[in-house]
């Protein structure tokens, strides 16, 4: 009677490698260039692929070695992915150069100090925010997922901050603006969603000069918010030509529910002219505030080459998903001469048109979220 043979066991080089090849997969599906949120989500995760790709390689060359041409085919595509993927996350490195050049000494009346805030809706702890307000002494206070009861917890502020912008909603969109520098040409615009608000307002500094401000949070692309990332590119593409039109210098903030290094984000750099006070110094990581290990720059703050950096710090948590960001800049109008504004290419510009022109109006009415949603 023949033996039957029994299959060969799985080994751990073959689950290494499955697992590696999984993550490579992962790294390039946002080469796809779709809307739809299964190819945009995986540009959030950069750092992660590429920690966990190093893990797997390593253990694969420790536990097995490459023994076979398949091994080193493995190795071979996971050591170019590692350089792919490292490639992306250089410019965030203290090892790149900075994009915003750093000073020391700034004239206080052309110094301005920003606090940013996704202050997450369902969390109740306005008590540890306002304390970080308050130890901070920001000039500017920009919150977002702010609801009525947000409002009236943050009222207080109104002492010391009487120029103010306030946008509550139930949605988890609403944004509240609270100034101590005079605002002035304030509006809130809907500029692709209905009831996805953000603020446009000049600031006056102390010396009296004028600032361009806009405030943002667009919709994420993920399936209990939205499909498609549509509306949120748009949105962000139409800022980035609003502010490149602007005769007086430039701030953009806000949870633009994208990462610093994805490709839209990359496009609204070139866009906009603006600069990314990251590049050069970290990725200043805001959600999830909750879990370490799951962590993207999804809060950010634009500025033009007029600025230069004083201190921008990731804030302690305040008991939301996002940790709040503290940025502090100086308007020197001789900048502009020693900062190399991002430019588009003709083609770079064409995909911006398009993007803005991009069809919104077939797309279902928006679900409110979930409490246990983040």
């Amino acid at each position: 009677m023949p033996m039957v043979q029994s299959s060969s066991p799985v080994t751990i080089s073959t689950v290494l490698q499955v697992l590696g090849g999984v993550l490579i997969v992962f790294s390039l599906i946002p080469l796809i260039r779709h809307d739809n949120w299964i190819f945009r989500v995986f540009e959030y995760p950069r750092a992660q692929k590429f920690l966990l790709l190093l893990v797997v390689l390593v253990l694969f060359l420790v536990l097995h070695g490459a023994r076979s041409a398949w091994d080193w085919a493995f190795v071979g595509l996971a050591t170019a992915n590692l350089g792919y993927l490292f490639y992306q996350l250089f410019p965030y490195t203290s090892l790149a150069k900075v994009q915003v050049l750093r000073t020391r000494q700034a004239a206080p009346e052309r110094a301005i100090r920003l606090m940013i805030c996704n202050v997450y809706q369902y969390n109740r702890r306005a008590d540890r925010l306002l304390a970080l307000v308050q130890r901070y002494d920001p000039d500017l206070v920009l919150l977002a997922e702010t609801d009525r009861w947000w409002a009236s917890q943050t009222r207080s502020l109104e002492a010391g901050y009487p120029h103010c912008e306030l946008v509550p909603l139930e949605n988890t969109y609403g944004m509240l603006l609270y100034s101590r520098l005079e605002l002035r040409d304030t509006e809130v615009k809907y500029l692709v969603e209905e009831g996805i608000p953000s603020i446009h307002a000049k600031v006056l500094l102390p010396s009296g000069e004028p600032i361009q401000l806009f405030c943002l949070h667009p919709t994420p692309p993920v399936p209990q918010e939205n499909p498609r990332s549509t509306e949120r590119d748009k949105e962000i593409l139409m800022v980035g030509k609003l502010a490149k039109a602007s005769p007086i210098p430039v701030i953009v903030a806000g949870d633009l529910n994208d990462v610093a290094w994805s490709y839209t984000t990359d496009l609204f750099q070139k866009t906009s002219g603006l600069l990314d006070p990251r590049r050069g110094r970290g990725f200043f990581n805001t959600f999830h505030a909750w879990y370490p290990w799951l962590r993207f720059p999804l809060d950010h703050v634009f500025c033009s080459t007029d600025f230069k950096l004083l201190h921008i710090e990731r804030m302690p948590p305040c008991g939301s998903d996002h940790f709040p960001m503290f940025i502090h800049l100086a308007y020197d109008p001789q900048a502009p001469h020693q900062q190399e504004e991002p430019i588009a290419t003709v083609e770079e510009k064409t995909v911006v048109e398009e993007k803005i022109a991009a069809d919104t109006d077939e797309q279902p009415a928006r679900p409110e979220r979930n409490p246990a949603q983040t």
